[in-house]
């Protein structure tokens, strides 16, 4: 049974629940390619509002004990969790990721607050020896103040948690921008933030699109920390608007994930690997698997059970829990991977299997496209080398370990990699000399709230989760405490 979805979206700025002063969006359904909600859009008037409220509420907020913060932060986990199918049913409607997989991303947008409460008594700082008798040298972990978070279309909730959470532990304020074209999920959970007690101006969320609202909020010099995840090209803007403030800014941007399989691999293993990392939200995901390279002893195996699996899923309706690929965001990113696929052929690739749209009439509407396997393809390929975001997979041989990573390397990319071997030694190597941030050996995508998501090069200067990743809405503040009763002003000591 569909859950009912709420018919009156709003801004959240100070507490309150708003129209956006600039009007209404339609929220489009991928599945559909119809209009099925409106969302508010926020005037740079409300952006400025959004942004004072929090500059207003951050140091009573940041006051409060840690325990007191955990406290409305665990009650956020419950009311996520007690509205999780409303949650989940919104996100598959604006977003188009299977209800499996959103059912998926809304537990995780849950533990995300569940973890990052747990930090309550773990924020910690430093005492030093001084080089003078009877003082002391501390050095503080204190919040950044007020953040601005900028947040893709690809997991709407999920990404919500996982900026939200960490500023709250640490004392932050927080302003919200969520995609345009997916702002309905964040919304809704503004009003669970309200319910857990989050104190007026703590949480803001303004809505409405990234070349207004989101320039206005990245463009001011109130702003301490901005953390966006996103595309390239806007994480280069943000930074280049943020320079002029010297404003901090973590950028967690996309990702050209090699999978290398080895000759020994598991080929079982590999190949449910490759389809999951390929395959999962309909190939949205930053760290996953874009190019798929196999020892030439094992590629036409490989090539063979990958289509086999990949013939096995199920393009469709994603409010079915038998459905395994939904469709893509947008016309215009559906269109942007299919002159990306027509590219690859006419410079020589071959379809192996799948490519054009779905037959059936159900979907015609939707912005579906086949999952693609794509052979004969070499590594300077535009299909190799620029984020296809999308179910097309590329799958190249290669003769040594040293040239699989010498092609994985060859990228301005660096987020994600993995590696399918049961060989020591090669493991050890690639720990070394594969150049990217995350690295996945013998298992799937698919990070952890402990870890740190981190991406080197293109991939974004920043990162997400565990201790590093709280450890940006954290500043440090030295303190130099003299309780000897005696100055020490400008006195060197060893004078």
């Amino acid at each position: 049974m569909t859950e009912a979805i709420p018919t009156n979206f709003q801004l959240l700025i100070n507490g309150r629940f708003v129209d956006g002063s600039a009007g209404f969006s339609s929220v489009i359904n991928p599945s559909t390619g119809k209009a099925f909600a409106q969302s508010p859009d926020a005037s740079e008037d409300q952006v400025a509002e959004a942004i004072w409220a929090a500059r207003e509420a951050q140091p009573k907020w940041g006051m409060q004990s840690p325990l007191q913060r955990a406290v409305i932060m665990r009650q956020i986990a419950r009311l996520i969790r007690r509205d999780a199918e409303q949650l989940a049913t919104v996100l598959v409607m604006e977003q188009g990721k299977p209800i499996n997989e959103a059912r998926g991303e809304v537990a995780e947008a849950a533990e995300f607050f569940d973890y990052f409460a747990e930090f309550a008594r773990r924020i910690q700082g430093e005492i030093l020896p001084s080089d003078f008798p009877g003082e002391q040298i501390w050095i503080q972990r204190v919040p950044v103040g007020v953040v601005v978070a900028i947040l893709p279309w690809n997991y709407p909730c999920g990404l919500v948690s996982r900026k939200v959470a960490p500023a709250l532990i640490a004392g932050n304020t927080i302003v919200i921008k969520p995609h345009e074209e997916t702002p309905l999920t964040a919304l809704m959970m503004m009003r669970l933030f309200v319910e857990a007690g989050v104190p007026d101006g703590v949480v803001n969320v303004v809505s409405g699109a990234g070349e207004t609202v989101g320039a206005a909020l990245v463009g001011r010099n109130d702003v301490d920390l901005i953390t966006m995840t996103g595309s390239v090209a806007t994480g280069k803007r943000i930074m280049s608007s943020a320079a002029g403030h010297l404003t901090p800014v973590s950028l967690e941007l996309g990702g050209k994930a090699p999978f290398i399989v080895m000759d020994d691999a598991d080929m079982e293993h590999a190949v449910a690997a490759a389809v999951t990392s390929r395959y999962m939200n309909c190939g949205q995901v930053c760290v996953c698997n874009e190019r798929t390279l196999v020892h030439r002893s094992r590629y036409d195996e490989f090539v063979e059970r990958f289509i086999a699996m990949t013939r096995t899923l199920t393009v469709g309706d994603p409010m079915k829990t038998t459905t395994d690929i939904g469709p893509k965001i947008s016309s215009r990113e559906r269109d942007k991977v299919e002159k990306m696929l027509a590219k690859a052929v006419a410079d020589g690739a071959e379809i192996a299997f799948g490519g054009g749209r779905p037959q059936s009439k159900d979907l015609a509407d939707g912005f579906f496209i086949n999952p693609t396997v794509l052979t004969n393809v070499t590594p300077d390929m535009d299909i190799m080398t620029d984020e296809i975001f999308g179910p097309i997979v590329p799958i190249m041989p290669f003769d040594t370990f040293e040239e699989a990573v010498a092609i994985s390397n060859n990228s301005r990319f660096g987020l994600s990699a993995y590696l399918f071997t049961n060989d020591f030694n090669k493991i050890m190597a690639a720990v070394s000399d594969v150049s990217f941030g995350e690295i996945y050996v013998n298992r799937s995508a698919g990070e952890l709230l402990q870890a740190y998501h981190v991406g080197y090069r293109d991939s974004g200067p920043g990162g997400d989760d565990g201790v590093h990743g709280l450890d940006k809405y954290l500043r440090k503040k030295t303190v130099y405490v003299n309780y000897s009763g005696k100055p020490t002003a400008g006195l060197m000591p060893f004078r």
